[in-house]
């Protein structure tokens, strides 16, 4: 059985849906579905059992897919462990902005215990680059936030944290216990240079056009609604320094924290630091977190 082939069952296995495995895949469904018949020739037996509402697996695909991510896993290692003998095995990745987040120390301390003699460089970017170089391909992957041109990127949701309006502490709208954003919309509002990303500027603004000061770092956002009174957006469980304060936003969408990388890339590095994303951020057990603006 070839790698790319139990691959291929792998994401059939976890979808449970041939057109969501084609889609994660980056590859369309016909091709899929000849490669899972023709493993099931080799196999000897169903692997799923197909309805037109998805597929379900079978008692020999649910033995397989045990054995097939085992197996999967050894290889990725056994390649990580062949490039960091060769002096190769090095992962850059990109945060954004304030990299504070507790996750984030639980992801790196997964990802030493996984790979102990891989080297793995930071890259931290400003507010003006959600995707930290990833597009101008400076980082492997990115531990970031969205929204942002996702073209040719695989991105991986792996929480998602609700916002508020961050205000003044004598703002009038401060006493508030809910806010909207129509609330908000004669007000002057912190904004990113010309340049930024349009799903990242248009989510941060509340999906209209604003007026008010140019920022580029979180600090810069909280100094910009201290020294002006101006309003912006930052996650709702963030604690504000001594002056400001948040309120919950009623009809906005939660911030969502992801990891992306360019689509095609198979550095077992890559996967490797999803998996352990995914895991990490699943096993907080803490609620919402703070990072980001």
């Amino acid at each position: 059985m070839e790698l790319r082939t139990l691959r291929y069952f792998v994401a059939v296995a976890e979808e449970l849906h041939f057109g969501r495995a084609a889609a994660r895949l980056h590859m369309s469904q016909p091709p899929l579905s000849r490669a899972i018949r023709n493993l099931e020739a080799e196999a000897g037996a169903a692997l799923f059992d197909r309805s037109p509402a998805g597929v379900q697996l079978t008692a020999v695909g649910a033995v397989l897919l045990a054995e097939a991510r085992s197996l999967l896993d050894q290889a990725d290692r056994l390649r990580v462990k062949v490039a960091a003998a060769a002096g190769t095995a090095t992962l850059t990745v990109g945060l954004l902005g304030d990299s504070a987040d507790p996750d984030v120390a639980r992801l790196a301390a997964a990802y030493r215990r996984r790979h102990p003699h891989v080297e793995v460089r930071i890259r931290e970017t400003d507010l003006t680059d959600p995707t930290c170089g990833l597009h101008a391909g400076l980082v492997d992957v990115a531990l970031t936030r969205g929204p942002f041109d996702e073209t040719g990127l695989t991105v991986r949701e792996l929480r998602a944290d609700p916002v508020g309006a961050l205000l003044r502490a004598d703002d009038p709208l401060a006493g508030r216990t809910c806010l909207r954003l129509a609330d908000l919309a004669d007000r002057r509002w912190f904004r990113f240079p010309p340049g930024t990303d349009p799903h990242w500027q248009a989510y941060w603004n509340g999906g209209e056009p604003r007026e008010g000061p140019v920022v580029r770092a979180v600090q810069e956002c909280r100094q910009a609604v201290l020294w002006n009174g101006t309003v912006g957006m930052t996650l709702l469980d963030h604690r504000p320094p001594r002056g400001l304060t948040v309120v919950p936003l009623a009809d906005m969408p939660p911030s969502r924290v992801v990891a992306a990388w360019n689509e095609g890339d198979t550095n077992p590095l890559i996967r490797s630091f999803a998996e352990a994303a995914a895991a990490a951020y699943r096993g907080s057990g803490d609620g919402q977190r703070s990072s980001g603006n």
